[in-house]
C-alpha cells in the first residue's frame, strides 16, 4: 500500500508539474523556451523583410530620380538640338495656313493625299478630334494630333500615343515657329 500510495503521489506530482517538468528532466526546452526562440525567429525574419523592403524602396527611389534627371535632360536635349522636333522649315516650309498651337505630334506622312486622310479618319475614329492634315511646300502630307503650346506636355503626349498604337515609334513633334 506504501508503495501505491507513493506512486500515486509520484504520479500526481509529474501531473501537475506538467511537460515542463519533463522536458527539463530529458534535456529539452521548455514551452517558455520554446515560445522565446519563435519569437527570435519572427523578429529576425522581421528584420529580414524590413531591410529588403527598404532595399526595394531605394531602388524605387534611385530608378525614379534616375528617370526624372533624364526626362529633364531629354527635354532640355530635345529643346536644344531639335531631335525629334522638326521645324517646318527643315521640310520647305507649310503651305498650308499657320497652325495654331506651337507644337503638334505628327502620326503619320505620306506622299499619297488619300493614305493621309485615311490616317486622318482612324485618328478621329480614336477620338482625336483635333487631329488635321497640314501640308508642306516639298508635297508632304502629314497627319498631326494634339495640337499644344506646351512642349513637356506635347513629349507626354507622345509617350501615351505611342504606347496605345496610334502612333508609330518614328512619330515626332512638329514645332511651330
Amino acid at each position: 500500500m506504501k508503495k501505491t500510495i507513493i506512486l500515486m503521489l509520484a504520479l500526481v506530482t509529474v501531473a501537475t508539474s506538467g511537460c515542463d517538468f519533463v522536458r527539463r528532466i530529458a534535456g529539452r526546452p521548455t514551452a517558455a523556451q520554446v515560445e522565446e526562440i519563435h519569437r527570435e525567429k519572427l523578429l529576425q525574419e522581421e528584420a529580414l523583410h524590413q531591410a529588403r523592403m527598404d532595399s526595394l524602396k531605394r531602388v524605387q527611389q534611385a530608378m525614379a530620380d534616375s528617370l526624372a534627371a533624364l526626362e529633364a535632360h531629354l527635354l532640355d536635349s530635345l529643346s536644344q538640338a531639335k531631335g525629334t522636333i522638326v521645324n517646318p522649315s527643315k521640310l520647305g516650309g507649310l503651305f498650308t495656313t499657320k497652325l495654331e498651337a506651337k507644337y503638334c505630334i505628327v502620326v503619320g506622312a505620306f506622299r499619297n493625299r488619300a493614305y493621309a486622310e485615311r490616317k486622318l479618319e482612324a485618328c478621329k475614329k480614336d477620338g482625336y478630334s483635333s487631329a488635321s492634315i497640314i501640308s508642306f511646300r516639298n508635297g508632304l502630307l502629314a497627319v498631326a494630333v494634339c495640337p499644344s503650346n506646351s512642349l513637356d506636355q506635347t513629349l507626354k503626349t507622345l509617350k501615351q500615343l505611342r504606347g496605345k498604337g496610334i502612333c508609330p515609334p518614328d512619330g515626332w513633334i512638329l514645332i511651330n515657329e
